[in-house]
């Protein structure tokens, strides 16, 4: 019997890290983790399988025979324009526990504007009793910008504490107990959300979508006063300064941001002082480093029995 492949690790997570999980996975065919000094300029051309995360330009050209190519996290653009991507299966990592960590992210940014956790926290910091009596969630329609895995967990989730949800995709979802819209749709949508929450992949199509011309289509008579902006996508999808703007104009009442055009964000970036703005450091959302081998162990077990691989990405979508 050959050899197995070993599987090719390039990942821009924490080395440490990686190499200790990586001690104890691929047990049976090994790695080559490009992090280790010692592989640099390794020959790669005998390996099937890469993990990886913001790889190196060159990469394809040395590992010039790879059968499938697995991505470290949720999302592949970092990967989609890197010259010399070969033309063979890409596969998204999917995993319970990334899904429920970026659903707990959504629900509770949804939860604190609801409730208006920032204007509580102010009034702490003074000293000053102020109860206040805002809508519930019943009073407040979440508009769900991508209807992927992630999408569908939070939506879900988002109803369970009450909220009306909606959805958005590019093309329309069957989703039981939502309401969703489509590409032609987008307006409609729009005009009925209150909390604009996006987990859209980013693709041409969906680069600056979060701009000046979409915030000023959300629904203005809004049980919270002002509508809110919640992003925990891709940075890219977002225009940073519309943003910022529609803050200061009252346009939006406030905004929830985990990822940033350029991370991390800088440190005289004007996002970081506006008030009703939370940012997270990209944090929403962690891949856990040994459900991500398994995943891989899981998906080229499958691929050596001849069996379909799960979670692939459409070179024609770019997700």
């Amino acid at each position: 019997m050959p050899a197995k492949s070993p599987v090719l690790v390039d990942l821009k997570f924490d080395p440490a890290t990686v190499a200790k999980v990586l001690e104890a996975a691929f047990a049976d065919r090994g790695s080559i983790n490009l992090a280790d000094p010692a592989n640099k300029g390794a020959d790669l051309s005998h390996v099937d399988y890469a993990l990886l995360w913001k790889p190196d330009a060159d990469l394809f050209e040395r590992a010039r025979n790879l059968k499938v190519i697995f991505s470290g996290g949720a999302g592949v653009d970092s990967m989609m324009s890197i010259a010399g991507l070969p033309d063979i299966p890409i596969v998204r990592f999917v995993d319970r526990s990334l899904t429920t960590r970026m659903s707990e992210w959504v629900v509770m940014q949804c939860l604190m504007h609801l409730r208006d956790v920032q204007g509580h926290m102010r009034n702490q910091r003074q000293h000053v009793w102020a109860p206040q009596h805002g809508p519930e969630a019943a009073d407040v329609t979440v508009g769900v910008m991508g209807l992927g895995v992630l999408g569908c967990d939070a939506a879900a989730k988002l109803k369970v504490m009450g909220f009306n949800v909606i959805g958005w995709s590019r093309s329309r979802k069957q989703i039981d107990g939502m309401e969703t819209f489509d590409a032609g749709e987008l307006d409609a949508f729009l005009s009925r959300t209150d909390i604009l929450v996006g987990l859209l992949p980013l693709t041409p199509e969906t680069t600056g979508i979060y701009n000046a011309s979409l915030f000023s289509k959300l629904r203005r008579q809004s049980a919270l006063g002002k509508p809110v902006f919640v992003n925990a996508g891709r940075g890219k999808s977002q225009v940073q300064a519309d943003i910022a703007s529609a803050i200061r104009t009252g346009i939006l009442g406030g905004a929830s941001l985990d990822v940033f055009a350029v991370e991390p964000l800088s440190a005289d970036d004007s996002l970081w002082g506006l008030e009703n703005v939370i940012i997270t450091p990209h944090d929403s959302a962690v891949s856990e480093e040994k459900a991500l081998m398994r995943h891989v162990e899981e998906q080229i077990a499958r691929f050596e029995r001849g069996e379909p691989l799960q979670h692939l990405v459409d070179r024609s979508r770019g997700y």
